[in-house]
């Protein structure tokens, strides 16, 4: 064939979707060349995406390591220098067997497996290749990246050319000299690995501080400028030596390498840390309590310090806060060279924990020789669900009928769990913990129960609850639900979008004691409003709860009570719920408290009566001349440099969390205050580090899992204010059709101290000073796929789980919009190429432009939600969809509005009176009680 019909028939590929041409044996002809060169002329490269920094590494599955990455354990036990039993069956040629000892340590948690076959009785490289080859017919441990571990350069190559994905090479150095050093290196690197530097040069190891970072610091140098080596796939061991051997030298060895490890990550960017984590307890061999909790302890420190990674047996790691009070500190003692005598005192205790490590364990396994009652109340307040079927199982046998396990021992438990958590003594992520083991051991009785047929559980009361029409987000309730039922009330849930109708019917249904109701969007409140209403036409006469972001005690008040003769009361959070509702169900409370709160609620509503009454507003025309007028002529509005609709689908949600602002995290489970700080609060820090913890740890599995995915679509498009609050979308820079236009209000409180009553429509220059002007849209979400992982928490009656999944989703979601709005500004639109913020400057928003939300403060009407899914096609592009209230669905969605503008804030509208009502409602094409039920909330008298 010719060059040219060649290029067609590729060219034909191509369309039809081939992603590779094999050229066979003819691929280096000048023919083939001169067709592919025709074939291609033309087409744009594809443009490589830029990565954060990171080491990536991988078998089956890919494991990144970055700044946020929690710990990385290196399974140890194949290594037949360190491991007795594996080195026999290595020798004896049991590879079938020596595999279950790594498949042993991936199941007890290590990410990385090291694999050395340093021994005078072993061919070294052979057994390295073979054990390689078998290891990647296993996919259990496959799945996890290698590291080649060997003191010999042929066996580790031999190892390179074996191994799947992208390892680990343990290890090179100085010791012989910089011109081997680099020769190693550039060997590395064209294997495609990563490698681990001792901490050794010319001189010998290093064993003190300095020497640690010296030598360090100058491998890094000589790595990164001349071998060309990725700093990120740098990963330094600055020698971790035995402490407590009685020899003085020796003290500060664990101390040194922990502020070696600090030193390093702050002066050499993106090198990793790395360790055998054994070495340092060498000197208690044959005392495994011991060396667990020098291993424990010394971890702790390193890994608060910056250490990444390390060589540690997965399966034989104790917890740092479960250690003996007594050993702990005197092994902290020896570990930070506190005390000339640290090694004396530790060494006068060591005996009491030796040989099988009773007494170490003495404080873990009391608890299971207690009474199977007192068992099942100690797991209930502590959360531990290991035992939960087992000893439930055991206390039914013991009982007479199953439903007295659940009214004797197990509402013990619960009780205990609501009168802590009333006194602030347990904090919400432990009581969503032992609402686990209820649930669990609940179940597990439920199937006895029910042949029983004669069981009826008494409860404190029924309470019905639901997200009200419209709307998603639950996370609230569901965690009120779950307090609930740890104070023994009956909770039934019925999900969310559910029409007034449906709540009530079931109500009746159910015999509820208590309605709750909850919502996120403002349409929601009207919602509420219409509930209670239509419980009035009915005759109910139950107590209704209020709650949700948007709700709040005035609004309740002032909107919801006055519909409805019975009590109608806003619950602020889920620590308030219990004791409300204790009251509204007590013979001898309930009377005095709702009186109590109908008063109160009179006083609201007198206030708020007399706020508005004080409150002054102008009329919309003396609003539009106090307008924000920015000078026009002096500003050149930034054109974008990528215009129209990009869609982002599958977006790593790895990098999307690097953007996470955990104090709304925090926020979420009704632990305030700011991250980092919470995690050291005097009340609140252990709790907050657990739950960063389990936090942590469900974000690796939604990672790695792909539990969820990101999608997203941004739409920049040339604008221009038209009128008074009204932004035409056209369709390219002609500006002569329209695509869409978008419709805003605007503040009408009286302003005396000179402030502009603003509409968002402000920040677009106006159609008739002939300026072109932009404005972007966005809607991502990080909620695909949360249905089927929610549904399998339920399923194993895990509140808690399911709760932190939701929460994540959240804060993934948000962070997306804080990710995606940097790349708008500095690579789509392009209008802040130069900026450069930390990750606290952006949470903070330090930036210019704004990307207010529709249906909040500035932009209160969430029926333009439906302008903007309309324009860029958001539910095609994304899967986000909106319900007949707009509320986006999945819940762990965010959209709204880019304004470049540099002088564009946040604002809230406030009230509008009922001329500016009729006008939006003219501008939209909507009657104007229909559009007053979308702003109810914002009108300044009840229509």
């Amino acid at each position: 064939e010719t060059p040219e019909m060649m290029a067609k028939e590729i060219r034909e590929w191509a369309k039809s979707g081939f992603l590779n041409i094999v050229g066979g044996c003819c691929g280096t002809t000048p023919v083939f060349i001169e067709a592919i060169s025709q074939a291609v002329a033309g087409v744009k490269p594809r443009k490589i995406s830029s990565l954060p920094k990171m080491c990536r590494l991988s078998g089956l599955e890919p494991l990144n390591i970055g700044s946020d990455s929690l710990f990385a354990n290196i399974g140890e036990r194949a290594n037949v220098a360190g491991s007795a039993k594996f080195k026999r069956l290595i020798v004896e040629e049991k590879y079938d067997e020596a595999l279950n000892i790594c498949l042993e340590q991936v199941d007890n948690g290590a990410q990385i497996i090291d694999v050395n076959m340093d021994d005078a009785m072993l061919d070294g490289k052979e057994a390295m290749v073979t054990f390689l080859n078998l290891i990647a017919s296993e996919p259990d441990i496959s799945r996890v990246p290698i590291m080649i571990d060997s003191s010999k350069w042929e066996i580790i190559e031999a190892g390179l050319k074996s191994v799947q994905g992208k390892g680990i090479v343990n290890s090179i150095s100085l010791k012989e000299g910089e011109e081997k050093f680099i020769h190693y290196a550039g060997l590395v690197r064209d294997y495609g690995a990563a490698v681990i530097v001792m901490a050794f040069d010319e001189d010998g190891q290093a064993d003190t501080f300095a020497r640690k970072v010296e030598i360090c610091r100058r491998s890094y140098e000589i790595l990164t400028e001349k071998a060309g080596f990725p700093a990120e796939d740098i990963i330094f061991d600055p020698n971790i030596f035995a402490v407590a051997t009685g020899i003085d030298e020796h003290n500060n060895y664990a101390l040194d390498f922990i502020e070696a490890t600090r030193e390093i990550k702050q002066s050499l960017p993106h090198a990793l840390i790395s360790g055998g984590v054994s070495n340092v307890s060498f000197s208690f061999r044959g005392n495994n309590p011991v060396r667990e909790a020098i291993h424990s302890v010394f971890l702790y420190h390193a890994i608060k310090a910056g250490m990444d990674m390390g060589i540690v047996n997965a399966g034989q790691l104790a917890l740092y806060d479960e250690l003996p009070e007594e050993l702990r500190q005197r092994v902290e003692d020896v570990i930070l060279n506190r005390s000339v005598d640290a090694t004396d005192r530790l060494l006068e205790v060591a005996d009491k924990y030796k040989g099988d490590g009773v007494e170490s364990k003495k404080e873990e396994i009391e608890w299971r020789t207690w009474p199977v009652e007192k068992r099942l109340s100690h797991a209930l307040v502590k959360g531990m669900d290991a035992y939960v079927n087992e000893d439930t199982e055991e206390a039914r046998l013991k009982f007479d009928r199953p439903i007295q396990v659940i009214e004797g021992p197990l509402m013990d438990g619960m009780n205990t769990v609501g009168d802590l958590f009333g006194e602030g003594k347990m904090f919400l992520p432990q009581v969503v913990k032992s609402a686990r083991v209820m649930k669990k051991a609940v179940a597990y009785l439920l199937p006895f129960i029910e042949e029983e047929r004669g069981g009826e559980r008494r409860t404190n009361g029924k309470i019905l609850m639901a997200t009200v029409k419209g709307d998603v987000h639950d996370i609230g309730k569901n965690i009120v639900g779950v307090v609930l039922q740890c104070n023994n009330f009956e909770v039934v849930d019925l999900g969310v979008m559910v029409s007034a109708a449906t709540i009530l019917e079931r109500a009746r249904e159910e015999k509820a004691d208590i309605l709750g109701l909850s919502g996120l969007i403002t349409p929601s409140l009207e919602e509420m409003a219409h509930v209670a209403a239509e419980m009035e036409r009915l005759d109910f006469n139950i107590p209704l709860l209020i709650g949700g972001a948007t709700t709040s005690k005035a609004h309740t008040a002032v909107k919801i009570a006055p519909q409805y003769s019975g009590l109608a009361l806003w619950v602020k959070d889920a620590s308030r719920a219990v004791g409300v509702v204790q009251k509204l169900v007590s013979t001898d409370l309930k009377d005095d408290f709702v009186r109590e709160i109908k008063s109160d609620y009179k006083k609201v509503r007198e206030t708020y009566s007399k706020r508005e009454a004080k409150a002054r507003y102008v009329r919309i025309e003396e609003a539009r001349v106090n307008r924000f007028a920015p000078n026009w002529t002096k500003y050149t509005p930034p054109k974008p440099k990528q215009p129209g609709i990009h869609s982002f689908d599958d977006y790593s949600l790895e990098e999307i969390s690097t953007y996470i602002d955990w104090t709304f995290f925090f926020h979420a489970w009704e632990l305030k205050g700011r991250y980092p700080n919470i995690l050291e609060d005097v009340e609140k820090g252990e709790e907050a580090v657990k739950l960063f913890k389990d936090a942590k740890a469900m974000l690796k599995e939604i990672i790695d899992g792909k539990w969820l995915t990101a999608k997203g679509v941004i739409g920049l498009y040339p604008a221009n204010r038209v009128g008074d609050g009204d932004v035409a979308i056209y369709t390219n820079d002609l500006r002569r059709d329209v695509a869409e236009t978008f419709h805003f209000l605007r503040q009408q409180q009286e302003r005396t101290d000179g402030r502009p009553n603003k509409s968002l429509a402000d920040y677009i220059a106006p159609a008739n000073c002939r300026m072109d002007d932009y404005i972007g849209f966005f809607a991502v979400t990080t909620g695909i796929g949360i249905e089927k992982k929610i549904a399998e928490f339920e399923e194993d009656n895990n509140d808690y789980g399911a709760i932190m999944l939701k929460a994540l989703a959240d804060r993934l979601a948000e962070a997306f919009a804080e990710l995606i709005h940097l790349r708008v500004r500095k690579e789509f639109w392009g209008y802040a190429e130069d900026e450069d913020l930390t990750l606290d400057g952006l949470l903070h928003e330090r930036y210019s432009s704004i990307r207010p939300a529709l249906g909040y403060p500035a932009c209160p009407d969430h029926t333009e939600k439906g302008l903007l899914w309309k324009l860029m096609g958001v539910e095609e592009k994304t899967g986000i969809s909106l319900t007949e209230s707009y509320a986006m669905n999945p819940a762990a969605s965010v959209s709204g509005i880019y304004f470049s503008h540099p002088d564009a804030q946040y604002f809230n509208v406030g009230k509008i009176d009922k001329g500016q009502l009729e006008d939006y409602a003219e501008r939209k094409g909507m009657s104007v009680d229909e559009m007053a039920r979308w702003l109810s909330a914002n009108l300044q008298e009840a229509r």
